[in-house]
Order: structure tokens, then sequence, then C-alpha cells
């Protein structure tokens, strides 16, 4: 096996199971948000309903209706009698950090590492789940010292 430079050898690294980070929603929910905040920016009305986030994502309408219920339990969305779905305050804030991960991982992964558009975004909305506060922070005071953003 090639040895990298700084990186932990095979008799140093850890590979650990993915955990969901302490106290926050899951990856669906996370992407239910980051979803509804793009649909909301995207539409001159702002309107957006369950099946548009099921449009959108290409999931079943009761999957996100179950998902959507979840958002509204933790009182981070509520739905009006018409099915159109509103932030909280603490949702909202949630969201643009949730898009806010996705966007500077993807400016990283486009002028950092230099691969193509589609594979950054791609990789940007995976990472942005699991990816450490201390990590992310790191990564966008490098963007700043390098003036990339």
């Amino acid at each position: 096996m090639e040895e990298i430079k700084s990186a932990p050898s095979a008799m140093d690294a850890v590979p650990e199971a993915v955990q969901k980070k302490t106290g926050e929603i899951a990856e669906s929910g996370e992407t239910y948000l980051e979803t509804i905040l793009v649909m909301k920016e995207r539409r001159k009305n702002g309107l957006v309903r369950a099946v548009d986030v099921a449009n959108e994502l290409k999931l079943s309408k009761p999957s996100v209706s179950r998902g959507l219920g979840l958002l509204k339990d933790k009182e981070y969305i509520q739905i009006g009698l018409a099915g159109d779905i509103e932030f909280t305050a603490e949702g909202r804030k949630l969201a643009e950090s949730i898009f806010m991960r996705h966007q500077y991982l993807t400016v990283f992964f486009r002028h950092v590492a230099k691969v193509p558009l589609d594979v950054a975004e791609t990789d940007a909305c995976r990472i942005e789940h699991v990816i450490s506060e201390k990590t992310m922070n790191g990564i966008i005071n490098f963007l700043k010292e390098k003036e990339i953003i």
C-alpha cells in the first residue's frame, strides 16, 4: 500500500461507522430542509408543498409526508391549511446552515481539489450531513485565507 505523507498509517488509522451528529436530525430531514429552502428561493411566490419536495427529490409523497411530519414535530417547519410549508425561525436557521455547508464544500472541491462541478455538487451533498463543525470551520478558514471566497 502506498504511503501518503502526513496521513495515519494502517496501524494508526481508526475506521469507524459514520454516526449521526449528536442532537441533530437525520440526513433525510436535513435534505428536506435544504430542498425546501432552495425551492422557496427559486420560486417568486415562495410556495412549497410536500408534493413539490417529493417531485424535486424523486421520492414518494408518503415518504416525504412522513419526513415532513417529523420536522413539524421537531418544530422546524409549520404546514398551513393549504399544505404550504413554512420554516420556524430555528428551522430556517438550520436549513441555511446546511445549505451553506453545501456551498462551501462545493467551492472547496471545485477550486482546491479541482473536480468537475457535477462531482463537487454530488459529493458536497453527501458530505454536508456528516462533516464535523471543526472540520467545516477549517475548510471555511482555508478558503478565506486563500481568498477563494
